[in-house]
């Protein structure tokens, strides 16, 4: 997975779970982390966790984030981290967005999700993360 130059880029799967229909700003942080120089892969509304985590094997992708407004924020984490698991793919980074309360967020970090972005959150913040915690595959 390289670029033209010859370097290799971080490929990012962006999934939008479940029966939440707002994408938003799933489309405007996919842009944001393409600008920035990464492949991106958006994979549109109403997708299941197992589509989405069979998306991101698929690319070899390096990261998949999550826009998740519909209020099922920990049983939709929760369900992508057990499959990456049970794909040995414990590798790829999970984060994520949407409403999600404080004490969610918590808990979200407590079983593995890297980092979770809330409404107005500066998109260079969620690329530079995504830079910084992310060792693109060669």
């Amino acid at each position: 997975m390289s670029s033209d130059s010859g370097i290799a880029r971080i490929r990012v799967v962006v999934g939008k779970p479940g029966l939440d229909g707002h994408d938003r700003g799933a489309k405007v942080v996919a842009r944001a982390l393409r600008d920035a120089g990464m492949e991106v892969i958006y994979t549109g509304l109403h997708q299941t966790p197992e589509n989405i985590v069979e998306i991101a094997l698929q690319e070899d992708a390096n990261a998949i984030g999550l826009s998740v407004l519909s209020g099922a924020h920990n049983t939709m984490f929760k369900r992508v981290l057990e499959l990456l698991k049970e794909r040995d793919a414990e590798d790829i980074l999970l984060f994520g967005g949407g409403i999600i309360p404080d004490e969610d967020v918590k808990y979200l970090k407590s079983i593995g999700v890297q980092a979770v972005f809330g409404p107005g959150t500066p998109l260079d913040e969620i690329v530079a993360f995504v830079k910084q915690s992310v060792t693109p595959l060669s």
